[in-house]
């Protein structure tokens, strides 16, 4: 069975993604780019780079590929210890290489 979509749906996308990437992208350079931003909308901004990551990486923990779609321990222990190590330390790296060394750790030992 062929899963590709019609051409013209395809570029229809296409283009509606690109238009709206050059709108969010214009709003914030052409329109604001030479005015101050109003300190409400910097404290809120100041978040997103954090919020971006864990956005990325909650959907793989608790619904695993490699498990089926299934939650398990080393996946949550590694998410758990890099929470816990970087909430100590302050230390992104350092919280990075907990979550990575838990996560092939109990791999290892689970098998």
């Amino acid at each position: 069975m062929d899963m590709s979509p019609d051409p013209v749906t395809l570029w229809t996308v296409i283009i509606g993604l690109a238009i709206g990437s050059f709108a969010l992208r214009f709003v914030f350079i052409g329109l604001v780019g030479n005015r101050p931003l109003p300190p409400w909308l910097l404290r809120h901004l100041r978040y997103t780079a954090v919020a971006i990551l864990p956005a990325l990486v909650t959907p793989l923990v608790i619904w695993p590929a490699a498990t089926g779609g299934v939650p398990d321990l080393p996946r949550m222990a590694a998410a758990a210890s890099t929470i816990a190590i970087g909430l100590l330390t302050k230390n992104v790296i350092a919280a990075i290489f907990a979550g990575a060394g838990t996560l092939y750790g109990l791999l290892y030992l689970l098998g």
